[in-house]
């Protein structure tokens, strides 16, 4: 049995959710209906349980239900390293999110000390043939889950290059303007770089000490100008060419996650369709095993849609190591079905929607 699981969870006016409120079993959930009756809305929900702007990085606004736009609310009950904890965050019509922990305000990255949240959505299946930017997320969200304040060196890192870019734009010369701001960069740099690169041993230790069904990948961190070991140097020496740019052009904001498929000695953006998905499974239960370890139990993992592509074999196989890990893991899918695989070894919820009211309901399969 885990020893980090979401026991109770309340939504009011979040998204397609009016009120709604649940009560989870400490084993893999799945949660099925039909399209649009809101299972991601659960998921997302559940993510903002952990720092960051959830699954689908949404603005507090738009999290909102309409037409109302009242605000909306999230609590729970967390159960985690045997202490059982309240968790409340919510936003106001027009005001930024806030959170509670135990009754007591505190700023998101609180929420990584007492619960570690992995997620899988479909938007993501093109990780490896897109942009960096997407796969630079991916890997700052696994190195989140190691070390919590990542998000605020990468955050202040990004606070100062969004100043040094204005006054690049503006022309600015005076060397003045921009020696604090490069300092913070370089600082928060530091700190960015030992994070991820710890994230990337991490999850390479964890792929080597299991056998998995999932094809395994090997990762190393590119970047088109290599990260200077001085980089308020660095910056210092490069205005002039940034400024012709109007942006800066060294730095941790420039990194690329790079992928191989262990096995075919193949780059994850030559793979099938199908081995780019199993190398994204593959990659958050080693994230989880890592977890496992290093906070002294697994994730809860969000899974959106993730069998409607495997065969059952595959699904079967996926079932089976979330199982082992013990980790409380939330699949969304259109068809119980889908789910066959996991019969009693999971709490099975089905959601409908019935004039515009959402009613989520426990179901029995063998």
């Amino acid at each position: 049995m885990t020893d980090l699981s979401l026991r109770e969870l309340t939504l009011s006016h979040f998204r397609s959710h009016k009120r709604v409120e649940l009560t989870f079993e400490p084993k893999p959930i799945t949660i099925f209906g039909p399209n649009g009756s809101g299972k991601t809305n659960l998921l997302e929900a559940i993510s903002l349980l952990s720092p960051g702007r959830g699954l689908r990085r949404a603005r507090a606004d738009e999290l909102t239900r309409h037409p109302e736009a009242l605000g909306w609310k999230i609590t729970s009950i967390l159960r985690s390293l045997r202490q059982t904890h309240e968790l409340e965050t919510w936003a106001e019509a027009g005001s930024p999110r806030q959170l509670r922990i135990d009754g007591k305000a505190a700023p998101q990255t609180a929420l990584g000390r007492v619960a570690r949240v992995l997620w899988l959505v479909p938007s993501m299946d093109r990780l490896w043939i897109e942009g960096a930017e997407g796969r630079r997320r991916f890997l700052d969200r696994a190195t989140l889950s190691f070390e919590p304040t990542h998000a605020d060196a990468v955050l202040s890192y990004e606070r100062a290059m969004r100043e040094r870019n204005r006054l690049l734009k503006d022309m600015v010369r005076d060397p003045h303007w921009y020696t604090a701001i490069e300092a913070q960069m370089a600082d928060a740099s530091t700190a960015i770089q030992a994070n991820r690169q710890r994230a990337i041993t991490e999850l390479t230790e964890a792929q080597a000490a299991t056998q998995t069904a999932f094809p395994t990948a090997s990762l190393k961190l590119i970047n088109p100008e290599p990260v200077p070991d001085d980089l308020q140097v660095a910056l210092a020496d490069n205005r002039t060419r940034d400024m012709a740019a109007g942006r800066t052009l060294i730095g941790p904001h420039r990194v690329d996650l790079d992928a191989v498929f262990t096995d075919k000695a193949v780059p994850a953006k030559a793979c099938s369709t199908g081995e780019q998905k199993a190398l994204l499974i593959s990659l958050i239960l080693a994230n989880g095993r890592a977890l496992a370890r290093d906070f002294g139990a697994p994730p809860i993992l969000l899974l959106d849609e993730v069998a409607a592509h495997l065969d059952a074999s595959r699904r079967a196989a996926l079932y089976d190591e979330i199982c082992d890990l013990g980790a409380q893991a939330f699949m969304t899918g259109t068809g119980v079905e889908l789910f066959a695989e996991l019969g009693e070894r999971a709490q099975h919820l089905e959601v409908t929607e019935i004039d515009g009211a959402t009613t989520v309901t426990g179901r029995e399969i063998s």
